[in-house]
């Protein structure tokens, strides 16, 4: 038994919930006839209440069950964000089983990785459709199970996908579960009953970017602790709305879920990342958890929108954003900005921007929460300078997403907030910081030499993160340590610094990696928004070619330069990018560029491109 045990044992026992099965019942006591969750189904909204959705959770895992699923089994689910999902993974832990989710832009290679290093027994797959271009899930889950012949049974949500395939449908497989139920009442509860808080719920499988992904082992008692830690902070309330469309394979989803059955709001689904928009407009969202690309995205289309409008209104909205950078650098520098031209832009400007920002996201929200990355602090100011919160939390897989998060009543921006209730935080000596708590993994599964080289015997797990902390305990991440960009004269650089600062600053750049481990000097690979880049075109009076075209034309390639020279100017030397490429294609998550949570995977990246990065090296720049 390690030292921490006995800690670790005690702050459980103090719990209100024992596992995940049990703040479902709960809640479906509390809330039946309420409605609990909806999702678009055939161009229609579908919704279920509580007591309807513990039906359909009941008639599965008792599905499960018949099927000879043993108490501690896995099972893997294979789709994207959907109300099937979240029914697949409640049914599978109330029938004691355990969950392992698979990012739905997985290979068949990947695929049967998980399902073997897992040892799965079953697996659910949401259709066979493909998306640009790849084989449906169900096809993929097939050939994957072809491989792992431990998998005996899969699932498949779209009844119509099965046709002559081994597959199972789903609905039958409820029906069967709702008869086998009537005829063993007894035993789906003896299986709720006999789930310890320190159980497995489900293996998160890492989206490494080299090698083989690593399993986190997350107990019941670590999403137990994230619900009770966020009903503690007051951040959402039951009578809210969530849009989700975190992929339920990611540890920022699945720990959503969590909070939405402990704490029983209306969660609306979205199975597509592109529909976020319509889809708020069609649910009107109080709460929106998302990744910072989201964030980026719409900030960058609010700008494009009042800059480009025609005449007088266009100038007068360049005026006024040029006012609010004055406004946002002030912030950054901890300094306080006013002037008679920020006052006029408030009221002649913002006011407009502020409406158009709020019905962008549905026109009811009342509080955003960004996770997974960095936010740039100027995205952050321009939110909150528009009336519209981001709540800036931090977390790992490793210790099921929450560990530290800004309050509603005292949001620093560039920190992410002080720690959850429950978890401790230090900043080692070489300033890594460290989580402690109920949270944190069992471990990695079938990984002991990894496990015990981040996780500690006294409780401690080692994030990876460079950060400090203030006298308020408000942690702050300078670094990841992986991450770091040494030059060859031995500066370091942290990169997501410089990439949040290009994004924020014009709507022509989609992403951006920043490049110079071992190097010279500093350059960037950049990829090109196309929307920003034909209207940075069409108001000179050009016509956009083709994207791949367009993303090599002299107009944007100039603008990028004065945003890079931009930059430059305000950086020390040894740490300004030298040079950058424009790339003829932007990332995206099926090229495997981009992990599903939007982040960069630099090690792909850089190995794809390596001819276009060799080529910006010149020996005649320095690094000074």
């Amino acid at each position: 038994m390690s030292s921490y045990q006995p800690q670790l044992e005690a702050s459980v026992a103090k719990l209100k919930s024992k596992h995940l099965v049990q703040m479902f019942r709960d809640q479906v006591k509390k809330s039946g006839p309420r409605r609990a969750a909806r999702a678009k189904k055939n161009g229609a909204w579908v919704s279920k209440t509580w007591a309807e959705l513990d039906s359909q959770v009941r008639d599965l895992a008792n599905g499960l069950l018949e099927l000879g699923l043993a108490r501690g089994e896995r099972v893997a689910i294979f789709g994207l964000t959907s109300m099937e999902w979240a029914v697949a993974d409640l049914a599978i832990i109330s029938a004691g089983g355990v969950t392992v989710p698979i990012y739905a832009s997985n290979t068949v290679d990947e695929t049967a990785y998980i399902l073997e290093n897992s040892g799965a027994v079953m697996a659910f797959a949401d259709s066979d459709v493909g998306e640009k271009g790849a084989a449906g899930r169900l096809t993929r889950l097939l050939g994957a199970q072809a491989k792992v012949p431990a998998v005996k049974h899969v699932i498949c949500f779209d009844d119509a996908a099965v046709g002559s395939t081994s597959a199972k449908k789903l609905s039958e497989l409820e029906k069967s579960g709702r008869a086998w139920g009537s005829a063993n009442a007894a035993v789906l509860d003896q299986r709720a009953e006999a789930i310890t808080p320190f159980d497995p719920a489900c293996f998160i499988y890492t989206s490494g970017t080299t090698g083989n992904p690593k399993g986190v082992v997350l107990a019941h008692h670590s999403f137990v602790l994230e619900n009770e830690a966020l009903l503690e902070m007051s951040l959402m309330k039951p009578s809210d709305v969530m849009l989700l469309f975190l992929p339920l394979a990611h540890v920022f989803g699945k720990t959503a879920l969590a909070s939405w059955i402990g704490q029983g709001f209306d969660l609306a689904f979205c199975d597509n990342v592109d529909k976020i928009l319509e889809y708020a407009a069609e649910t009107k969202p109080t709460v929106l958890p998302a990744v910072p690309r989201i964030f980026e995205k719409v900030y960058a289309g609010v700008i494009q929108k009042a800059t480009g409008a025609p005449g007088i209104k266009g100038k007068l909205a360049k005026w006024a954003l040029g006012e609010f950078d004055q406004y946002a650098r002030a912030r950054m520098d901890g300094k306080t900005y006013d002037s008679l031209g920020l006052t006029l832009a408030k009221k002649l400007v913002f006011t407009k921007i502020a409406a158009t920002l709020k019905e962008r996201l549905g026109g009811n929200i009342q509080l955003c929460v960004s996770g997974s990355a960095p936010l740039a602090r100027k995205i952050a100011y321009f939110f909150e300078f528009n009336g519209l919160v981001i709540i800036e939390a931090y977390g790992l897989t490793e210790n099921c997403a929450g560990a530290t998060s800004n309050r509603l009543n005292k949001n620093k921006i560039g920190t992410v907030g002080p720690a959850f209730p429950g978890t401790e935080v230090k900043i080692a000596e070489d300033g890594e910081i460290c989580l402690r708590g109920p949270h944190v993994m069992k471990g990695y599964w079938r990984n002991d030499e990894a496990t015990k080289e981040v996780l500690g015997d006294d409780g401690w797990f080692k994030t990876g993160d460079i950060g400090e902390m203030d006298g308020d305990g408000y942690v702050k991440i300078t670094d990841r340590k992986k991450d770091l960009i040494k030059t060859s004269g031995g500066k370091y650089i942290a990169p997501q610094n410089l990439e949040n600062a290009l994004k924020a600053a014009t709507p022509l750049i989609s992403q951006v990696m920043i490049h110079g481990d071992r190097r010279k000097y500093v350059s960037a690979l950049v990829t090109v928004n196309e929307d920003g880049a034909k209207k940075l075109l069409t108001d000179k009076g050009l016509t956009a070619p083709p994207y791949a075209e367009l993303t090599q034309h002299a107009e944007v390639n100039a603008a990028l330069q004065k945003v890079f020279d931009e930059l430059n100017a305000t950086l020390p030397s040894y740490e300004t990018v030298k040079k950058f490429k424009v790339l003829k294609a932007d990332f995206t998550v099926e090229g495997g560029e981009l992990t599903p949570s939007l982040k960069v995977k630099r090690k792909v990246v850089t190995t794809r491109y390596l001819a276009e990065l060799d080529s910006m090296y010149d020996e005649k720049l320095a690094d000074s």
